[in-house]
């Protein structure tokens, strides 16, 4: 790992939110219907801007104007498959960032095959997902159940590594430590969260287009990722904890992720962010 992946701070992971603030880039989300509106409004509460286009006829037209291109494999159909391949292509002609959500890789053959139609069409700048997901992307046996990970995320490095080598990119691997592992052997751990943020559909989700947004301005694609993995993790964590003194579930805690990321401030962050990079 290169010495300027030990000089990372929590300074420089909140400069990229600041950056994310005062940019509003545009993130062209094609992602499923289960989580398209908590997502956007993830998004809006960071500070980004965010389309959810997905029509064959507009979607490389979308991806020529955004900073940044998100796939999430959530809810797939054919014409969305052909669409995201499109936007792909173009993002890739224009140098833009590309993030993959493999949901549910490994699940079911169909959603396989369009995954590997998605990367044989251009690799990826980051793919983030579960640990089986990430398992399954990289060609490992995985265990999935339905979106849910059978495997921890610590059980996931070896087939992140390879993958990152594979893309020449960044992987996340997500679960109660968050691993964000880059193609030159660089790799942070961030142990923010909270258990509940499993229980609300489209946290996760929402982490990829976050991890879209960040990625729109900062060029490193690894900081980038570790910024927004970082920026979710503590606002969870934050929600968790106001969501339970109001004596609230997790439907209360949906609105609190959104006012968390809307409001962070840096003191909140630097003091709560849980982080570990390995050399």
């Amino acid at each position: 790992m290169g010495s300027t992946s030990n000089l990372i701070s929590a300074a420089d992971l909140w400069a990229d939110l600041q950056a994310v603030r005062a940019q509003s880039p545009l993130v062209h989300s094609i992602t499923n219907f289960v989580v398209m509106n908590y997502n956007a409004n993830a998004l809006l509460a960071v500070g980004a801007a965010p389309v959810m286009a997905h029509a064959l006829e507009e979607v490389q037209e979308m991806a020529g104007i955004a900073q940044a291109l998100v796939l999430n494999i959530g809810t797939l159909e054919p014409d969305w498959v052909r669409a995201m391949q499109l936007a792909l292509q173009t993002a890739r002609g224009r140098g833009i960032p590309v993030v993959i959500d493999p949901v549910g890789a490994g699940a079911t053959r169909y959603r396989n095959e369009a995954l590997a139609a998605l990367m044989q069409a251009g690799a990826p700048s980051i793919v983030r997902g579960n640990g089986s997901e990430i398992m399954s992307v990289a060609g490992l046996a995985a265990r999935t159940r339905g979106v849910d990970s059978s495997a921890a995320s610590g059980e996931a490095l070896d087939a992140a590594r390879a993958l990152a080598r594979d893309i020449g990119g960044t992987v996340c691997v997500s679960g109660a430590d968050d691993h964000v592992v880059g193609a030159q052997g660089r790799h942070a751990v961030l142990s923010n969260g909270h258990p509940w943020m499993t229980r609300i559909t489209g946290v996760g989700c929402s982490a990829s287009a976050l991890v879209g947004a960040f990625a729109a301005v900062q060029p490193d694609r690894w900081r980038a990722t570790l910024s927004a993995m970082a920026v979710l993790g503590v606002v969870g964590e934050m929600a968790a904890e106001r969501t339970q003194a109001a004596g609230a579930g997790v439907g209360r805690m949906q609105i609190e992720l959104l006012d968390g990321l809307h409001l962070l401030d840096e003191a909140s962050f630097t003091a709560r962010l849980k982080l570990k990079i390995h050399g």
